[in-house]
This record gives structure tokens, sequence and C-alpha cells, in this order.
């Protein structure tokens, strides 16, 4: 590691060819908002450094191309797109999506732990990021019949695993604040983690009871009221522009200099 370090550090300081160039891109910079001419020097799986670097041991000519973040994808539903998730790598890759963000409760409530693992160890093989959620509500609801279903020392188990990162959307949102015993206990364990919300209409003393949960985000918003008050009691705002709900037109002007910290899209 110290050595790869060096070399890393000899590449930023223009000392070492990078290993590859991204030569004559236009690149996007999300920190200060701006667009600026330059090449990207790359060292193994590390960009070194943006700017005036001329030599690479392998160079690729952009041609003023932009070079722009790959897209996080806040909260997604693989499964729905009907694909196995080395087609889905190949539907999105290319147009820029580098990370998802998934609880896969889909599969999950199909066969349980095992189709996690499955999604899991097939994504270990393909060119982008999966960060799992725990997925709270398997089955999704009582009226159906599912393959699965998942309690809480399930969850325990969840999210002990490397790739989990915290708590997926937690739907039910009346046992929340019902205080359904179940529902309670697995937000608990995941206390120290992030934990999704799913609260669609939700407004109000039963919103902030829903907060108070330890609840801090929402992907259900369709207005820009509703938005704009669960933003003020201190959740994250995902906007939605996906292939069944399209809420982007709506909750953009939600996005202001003061805001966009705390908005983030999904699909």
């Amino acid at each position: 590691m110290p050595a790869t370090l060096a070399r890393l550090i000899s590449v930023a300081k223009g000392e070492l060819p990078a290993d590859l160039l991204l030569a004559n891109a236009e690149v996007v910079n999300v920190f200060t908002g701006e667009i600026e001419p330059g090449n990207v020097a790359i060292c193994g799986e590390r960009i070194a450094g943006v700017g005036d670097y001329q030599e690479g041991k392998q160079v690729l000519d952009l041609g003023g191309k932009y070079i722009a973040p790959g897209l996080i994808n806040g909260h997604i539903h693989p499964e729905s797109s009907m694909l196995d998730i080395g087609q889905y790598a190949r539907a999105v890759v290319p147009h820029g999506t580098t990370t998802l963000v998934t609880d896969l409760h889909e599969i999950a409530n199909i066969r349980g732990l095992e189709g996690i693992r499955y999604v899991l160890n097939c994504t270990r093989r393909l060119p982008f990021n999966l960060f799992l959620m725990a997925p709270s509500c398997v089955p999704a609801t009582r009226l159906e019949t599912s393959g699965a279903s998942l309690g809480a020392e399930d969850i325990r188990q969840v999210l002990g695993w490397k790739d989990c990162i915290g708590l997926g959307e937690v739907m039910n949102f009346p046992g929340v604040i019902g205080g359904d015993e179940e529902v309670l206990k697995k937000i608990s364990l995941a206390r120290r983690k992030i934990i999704d919300g799913h609260a669609p209409g939700l407004a109000g003393k039963n919103l902030s009871a829903y907060i108070a949960a330890g609840i801090y985000s929402d992907h259900e918003s369709v207005s820009l009221d509703e938005a704009k008050e669960k933003l003020r009691q201190g959740m994250f705002i995902m906007i939605r522009e996906g292939s069944s709900e399209k809420n982007l037109d709506a909750l953009l002007p939600l996005v202001t200099d003061k805001t966009y910290k705390r908005c983030l899209f999904c699909r």
C-alpha cells in the first residue's frame, strides 16, 4: 500500500506518467459549478489529478467531450427492469450510472436472503457499485402472498453484511406511527446506520412522528408542497424521474442554492 500511495502521489505531481490519460476533456466541476477544459490523470483505480497533465501510458483523446462524476442512483429497484443484474448493468453503465443504492426488495419477496445473496454475488463481477439497504418490508403488505418473510432477526443479519449500509425504505409508515413492535425493532437495529423512508402524503404530526423514529429520507413526494414540508422537517428529498413515477418537473423548484445539499435524484 505505501508503494502504491507513493506512486499515486508521484503521478499527481507529474513526475510519473499516468496509467491512463483522458485528454482534451471538458470537466464538469461539481464543487464549483464550473465546466473547465483539462486532462484527467488516472493511476490504477484512482484519479491522481485534473489539469495540465500531458503524459500517460495510454492516452484517450476525448476531443472536447464532457467528463462528469457518475450518477449514484439513491433509490432503485433493478428487479423492476425485468433484467438480471448483469444485463441491467449493460443498460445503465454506458449512460453514466456507476452506483446503485437498493434494498433488493423485490427479489427478497420471492427468495428471501438467498435472493439477495444471489444478486450481490453477481454484482461483484460487474463494472458498478451496489450498496445494499436491508429490505424492511418483506412481505410488503399482509394482504399479499410472498415467497419469503424477513423478520427483525433476519434484518439484524443483513445489517451485519459488509455490503449493507442501512435499512431500506420503511414503507410501513402506519406501523411506525402506531408503534408496531416488529417495525420498531427493525428500526432500532439500524439506529447507527442510514434509515430510508417511504411516506407518501404523510404530513403534520404524523410526519413528525415518522421522522422522530430516525427516518430521514423520502422519495414519495409528488407535489412541491409535500416535499417542502418534509424538507423543513429535516428530511433528504429524493426526486424521482423513473419509468413509472415522474416527479422531476413538479419538484425541481425545490432545489435552490440553499437546499441542494438535501436533494438528490433517483429513478
